[in-house]
C-alpha cells in the first residue's frame, strides 16, 4: 500500500476552502442554473456501478453524489422545484459537453489527473479505484509478464490508454491494443476471445464479470495494482462558487460517513439490473480517502 500511496498521495492537497472570488473571465453556472431553473448532469451509460442507465434511468454511486450536490444548489439559490436534466456522454464526450456548457456536472469515472486540472474543473476525489487486467480463467496468465505478445483491449478516451504504454515500458513487455468505444464494446471483445485481456479499473471489471453469463470464465490480475485512480466530479474550470459548493457536499459525504454508506449500496448489495452483488471489499487507497479527503491528481 505505501507504493499506491506515493503514486498518487506523495503531494496530497488538503481540502481548503477556496474562495469566492472570481476571474473576470471564470464561469458562473451557479447563474446560469438559477437563471434556467435547471442543473444537468452528464453519466456514462456503462461504468456499472458507479455510473450506468437502467431501462434509460441514470443511477450508480457518482449519481447519488451528484443528487447530494444538486440538493445542496437547490438550498443555496433557492430554488425549490429545481429540474435535473440528463445527458449521456462517452468517455471522449464528457470534457468538452463541459467546457462547451453543455452540462453542468459530469458524474461518472473521471480520473481526476493533472493535466485534466488545466483543463476543467475537479472537485475532492469522491472515489479511487485500482487499475488491473481481466483475463480468462483458462488462460494460464498468472501476472502481467504472461501477457506480454498478447493482446488486450481497454476503453477509448479512457486514462487506461497512457496505462497501457506505462506497462509496457516500466515492465519491458509488448502489446497489442485494440480500443472499444465504450465499456460494454470492450468487455464484448474480451468475452468473445478477440483479446486476450480487458486493461480497466477493478470495479468495472468486476461488474461486468458479475453480470455475464459465465462470471466463473474470468479472473481479474491479482497483486499490486497497476495504478490507482481518484475520481472527481467535473465542472467548468474556475468556476470557485460552484468548486465551493461540490467540495463542501462531498467533504461532508466522507467524515459523516455517507461514502461508506454509497459503497455499501453499490459494492456490496445486490444492485439493478440484475440484483447482482458484486461483494467487493474497501480497497486501501478507499478507506485513506475518507481519512484524507483530497483534491489530488495523478500523473500521467
Amino acid at each position: 500500500m505505501t507504493v499506491l500511496k506515493n503514486k498518487i498521495l506523495c503531494s496530497v492537497l488538503m481540502y481548503s476552502t477556496v474562495s469566492l472570488l472570481s476571474t473576470a473571465h471564470a464561469a458562473d453556472t451557479l447563474q446560469k442554473i438559477k437563471t434556467s431553473g435547471k442543473i444537468t448532469l452528464g453519466y456514462s451509460e456503462s461504468s456499472e456501478p458507479v455510473s450506468y442507465a437502467v431501462a434509460g434511468k441514470p443511477l450508480g454511486y457518482a449519481l447519488d453524489t451528484c443528487h447530494n450536490i444538486a440538493n445542496e444548489i437547490k438550498k443555496e439559490l433557492q430554488i425549490p422545484n429545481l429540474k435535473i436534466e440528463y445527458k449521456k456522454v462517452t468517455a471522449e464526450q464528457r470534457i468538452p459537453e463541459v467546457t462547451s456548457g453543455q452540462i453542468d456536472l459530469v458524474c461518472d469515472t473521471t480520473t481526476n489527473t493533472k493535466d485534466r486540472q488545466k483543463e476543467i474543473g475537479l472537485s475532492i476525489n469522491y472515489f479511487a479505484a485500482e487499475v488491473r487486467f481481466a483475463v480468462k480463467k483458462d488462460s494460464n496468465i498468472k501476472d502481467i509478464q504472461d501477457l506480454n505478445g498478447k493482446s488486450v483491449v481497454t476503453t477509448k478516451g479512457t486514462t487506461s490508454e497512457k496505462h497501457i504504454l506505462h506497462i509496457e515500458k516500466s515492465k519491458n513487455i509488448m502489446l497489442t491494443t485494440s480500443y472499444g468505444k465504450n465499456h460494454t464494446e470492450a468487455f464484448s471483445m474480451f468475452a468473445s476471445g478477440k483479446v486476450t485481456a480487458f486493461l480497466q479499473n477493478e470495479s468495472i471489471l468486476a461488474s461486468y464479470i458479475a453480470k455475464s453469463p459465465n462470471p466463473k470464465d474470468f479472473i481479474i490480475l491479482g497483486g499490486q495494482a497497476l495504478a490507482v485512480e481518484p475520481y472527481a466530479i467535473v465542472f467548468a474550470k474556475d468556476d470557485s462558487k460552484l468548486k465551493t459548493v461540490v467540495d463542501k457536499v462531498i467533504l461532508n459525504m466522507w467524515t459523516s460517513g455517507q461514502m461508506d454508506q454509497l459503497y455499501k449500496k453499490w459494492f456490496q448489495s445486490p444492485i439493478p439490473p440484475q440484483n447482482i452483488n458484486l461483494n467487493m471489499p474497501q480497497s486501501q487507497i478507499f478507506k485513506y480517502l475518507k481519512t484524507h479527503p483530497n483534491n489530488s491528481g495523478i500523473v500521467l
